[in-house]
């Protein structure tokens, strides 16, 4: 691999975003370096297919999958803590305020662990599939956040001292789910071996927040999901 090879760390949970977002960081031109985090989330069957998706792109060895169970033991999100449940969000039902499907401090830990794996593999770039738009109200999937992150990484990492950097990729920040699946379709995102369902099933049960937002994002864009649903 030459120095001048265009490297992005791609934060990837085996999701519909975060898949969109390893295609458009291909198309691009950067040599791909997946990480994902197992923190003890209900949907752990995400891991699974992150796996997949890092075959189906060649670097299934360069794929780092990064424990944070503590993230369980703290509990606190419906995707953390078995004993709050999992909302089904009616279609047509707009979210007002921060769901308990939030996981506190997430995106936070992600990105600070993927900029150190950033600086060790020499990648000038991080890709995350934060959305502004379709985001259910998490508060770490706003720009305001994404960059403020962007100027701690430049205070707090050698390359940032040496004038170098490490930018933070949000290409779906202001795109609907529709747009982003449009996009996806055309690059060939191998939407088949990903997961949304919030609730961990070999079958997503197309009641959840994420299912309902992938749904409409599929139906919007004039395709079918191609992954299975409960009946």
């Amino acid at each position: 691999m030459s120095e001048n090879t265009k490297r992005a760390v791609i934060i990837l949970s085996g999701g519909l975003d975060s898949t969109t977002c390893m295609g458009i960081a291909k198309e691009a031109g950067y040599d791909l370096f997946p990480i994902s985090f197992d923190y003890g989330q209900r949907h752990k069957i995400e891991i699974e297919n992150a796996k997949q998706v890092a075959e189906h792109y060649g670097v299934a060895a360069r794929h780092k999958i990064i424990k944070l169970d503590f993230l369980r033991d703290f509990g606190g999100s419906a995707l953390t803590d078995d004993s709050i449940d999992v909302p089904n969000v009616m279609e047509g039902t707009e979210v007002e305020e921060i769901p308990v499907t939030y996981v506190p401090g997430r995106n936070l830990l992600f990105l600070s662990i993927a900029t150190s794996y950033a600086e060790v593999t020499g990648s000038q770039a991080i890709y995350i599939g934060v959305n502004a738009l379709d985001y259910s109200g998490y508060p770490d999937c706003r720009p305001e956040f994404i960059h403020k992150v962007e100027e701690v990484i430049a205070l707090a990492t050698k390359v940032g001292v040496e004038g170098k950097g490490i930018t933070i990729e949000t290409p779906l920040i202001s795109w609907t789910k529709a747009k982003i699946v449009e996009e996806g379709l055309k690059i060939g995102v191998p939407y088949e071996l990903t997961t949304s369902c919030y609730n961990g099933k070999a079958e997503a049960c197309g009641e959840c927040d994420s299912c309902r937002l992938r749904l409409k994002g599929f139906e919007e864009a004039g395709s079918k999901d191609p992954i299975a649903y409960l009946p």
